[in-house]
This record gives C-alpha cells, sequence and structure tokens, in this order.
C-alpha cells in the first residue's frame, strides 16, 4: 500500500513468531536476507538489539560499484510482536508479527516517508516489498 505519508509492505510465512522474529532481528540472519535483488548483497549487520540501541546494516552491489551504511535507533521492542527504529534519514520503521495457525503475518510501515529524486515512490514501495520477500524466502528455507 501506498500514501503520502507512509509505505506498508506485508507477507505471511509458514514458521513461527518466534522463529520469524529471530531471524529478523539477529546480525547473523540479517546478513542473509537484506538485500532488495540478487545484484546486492548486505556484507556486514551490526544491532545493539534494545531500546535506544543503535543498528547498521552495510548494503552493496555484489560487482563492488556502490555500496551504504543504512543505520538508525531502535525505539521500541515488544518481542515477538513488535518493534519500531528510525533511520539516520529521519524515516521511522513499525514492524509487527502476528501468528495465526502456524502462519506469521508481518507487516512493515515506513512512516514519514519522503520520496527521493533518484527513485520513484512506486519504485521505493517495490525495493521494501522485495527485501521482505526475501526474509520470508530465507526464513521458510532456514526453518525448512
Amino acid at each position: 500500500m501506498i500514501s503520502d505519508n507512509f509505505i506498508t509492505v506485508t507477507a505471511s510465512l509458514r514458521v513461527s513468531i518466534e522463529i520469524a522474529w529471530n531471524l529478523w532481528t539477529q546480525p547473523e540472519h540479517i546478513i542473509h536476507w537484506n538485500h532488495a535483488s540478487e545484484e546486492w548483497t548486505c556484507p556486514n549487520a551490526e544491532t545493539d538489539f534494545k531500546v535506544g540501541g543503535r543498528y547498521t546494516f552495510r548494503m552493496e552491489a555484489k560487482d563492488g560499484s556502490v555500496g551504504f551504511d543504512m543505520s538508525g535507533t531502535y525505539l521500541k521492542i515488544d518481542k515477538p510482536r513488535f518493534l519500531s527504529y528510525d533511520m539516520d534519514d529521519g524515516r521511522v520503521i513499525e514492524v509487527s508479527f502476528k501468528e495465526k495457525n502456524g502462519i506469521t503475518e508481518i507487516t512493515e510501515i515506513t512512516e514519514k516517508f519522503e520520496p527521493e529524486s533518484i527513485h520513484s515512490r512506486e519504485l521505493q514501495q517495490q525495493g521494501w516489498q522485495a527485501i521482505l520477500n526475501n526474509f520470508k524466502r530465507y526464513a521458510e528455507h532456514h526453518e525448512g
């Protein structure tokens, strides 16, 4: 879903909420799924996973042509149901986890969204959804 102030992406996973939470929050797993396409990678993830703690995820093109750090601060953590964090660029992200009948639904909302001048809103929404889809594939394969 796209609106003027936020982007929302969702995915339903065939894993328990506890497994989804652990794979989402632990750096040794984040590096395997945190990229929008196969041309990109996340070679390093560091987290101080507590309210007020910082995170930094290194994002790089596999060919080495470009890279950047995505970083910010954790704002709220309600294990295993909800977390929010701000990004150093001012966006606030909320991630909710809900389990029903062995299926965990993850909803990620990017608040205070300001469109970039380089990439369209639709392209950015597709990128956030692609990362969540990578997480779904990773979690379901990791579990099974």
